[in-house]
């Protein structure tokens, strides 16, 4: 009997290294990035108009996929790669206002210190100053109105926060919070509402190298999903806080219809300005050379749209986009408005592969 059980002992491990070994040999498959595609992006959830649509829309070209996520789903977005930023959601039109009293807590700041603060923008009389309460235009995350949180629990600042009513998004109450390191690698959010004295919610939030951010809502303290990895996007589309000229002056201005690169992800982009020799159907590999890629997320920005005569796509220029990966691709904006008989909200969008990388 035992001789009977050794010699299934050794048949089951021979099948069993038989069946590792054939799945070690197995080739590892590689999808390939795709040749391009057409896509409306779902701007829109619900009724609200297309110039304030709800939801930014992420777009991952090698895939062809589209990630729909509602501007007001989250407030904070906590920054996963070396260094320990923290940015507003310029998508509500979020601003905030560091307390620099000496002593100031959670406790102590109040509804008297937001006297005379909006920390919005003023769509009829924007002013200059008020930059200071949004996070830079060009995505700089040095240039966060929350400063870059020290390793110094003390030095780290209370900071006012108007969660924003930009694009048609409901008032909520305004926020104090605080941001500290923690001891595993990543932040501790402690946060409540303005007139809050004692009823405080904290929230630890890790770091996690696959993401840009990781982003809270302040409306239940949950860590949410609000952007893709950061392989898995190429541009964004979205209403958010821009700039513009105004009497003269550069000042914040609220925008709909804006399109950011995944610069944090290792996107770049160049614009390309259409001639008689160089046009979208034309464009190949050939041309890249003469191009320049840059790495500002606004390189789109809002030049891709017109409003004149009517609001509708730039039809004098298209786009290069280069992914993490080094593929390009050339892609052009196809319908968006009354101008060019598209829906507002729901952008039409083409793109094909011209170099893989």
């Amino acid at each position: 009997m035992n001789k009977f059980n050794s010699i299934v002992a050794v048949a089951f491990l021979a099948v069993t290294f038989t069946a590792c070994k054939k799945d070690t040999d197995e080739p590892i498959v590689v999808v390939p990035p795709s040749d391009g595609s057409t896509l409306t992006l779902n701007g829109l959830i619900g009724a609200e108009t297309g110039s304030a649509a709800g939801n930014s829309v992420y777009v991952d070209f090698s895939t062809d996929k589209q990630t729909s996520v509602a501007r007001s789903s989250w407030d904070l977005g906590f920054y996963s790669g070396s260094d320990f930023r923290v940015i507003l959601n310029n998508t509500t039109g979020a601003g905030a206002k560091v307390i620099t009293t000496a002593n100031a807590s959670l406790a102590t700041v109040s509804e008297a210190d937001t006297l005379g603060l909006t920390l919005a923008v003023s769509q009829a009389n924007p002013a200059n100053t008020d930059f200071a309460y949004f996070d830079a235009i060009n995505g700089s995350l040095s240039s966060t109105v929350i400063p870059a949180v020290s390793a110094t629990a003390a030095d780290n600042k209370i900071i006012i926060l108007n969660r924003g009513t930009a694009g048609g998004i409901a008032a909520r109450s305004w926020i104090k919070l605080k941001v500290i390191r923690n001891a595993s690698g990543g932040y501790t959010l402690q946060y409540g509402k303005i007139k809050e004295t004692t009823n405080f919610t904290t929230v630890d939030i890790p770091k996690d190298a696959n993401f840009n951010f990781k982003f809270v809502s302040l409306t239940n303290g949950a860590i949410v999903n609000a952007q893709p990895e950061k392989t898995n996007w190429d541009l964004e589309w979205t209403y958010s806080v821009y700039q513009t000229t105004f009497s003269g002056v550069l000042v914040p201005y609220n925008f709909s219809d804006l399109v950011f690169i995944n610069s944090l992800g290792g996107t770049s982009a160049a614009v390309v300005t259409i001639t008689d020799s160089k046009t979208y159907a034309s464009f190949s590999e050939s041309n890249i050379a003469g191009e320049t890629f840059l790495t500002n997320r606004d390189v789109i920005g809002a030049g891709w749209r017109s409003t004149q005569p009517a609001t509708g796509v730039n039809t004098k220029v298209f786009y290069l986009i280069k992914d993490a990966a080094g593929n390009v691709y050339k892609l052009k904006f196809i319908s968006m408005g009354a101008g060019d008989a598209g829906t507002r909200g729901k952008p039409v969008i083409e793109y094909k592969l011209v170099k893989k990388g």
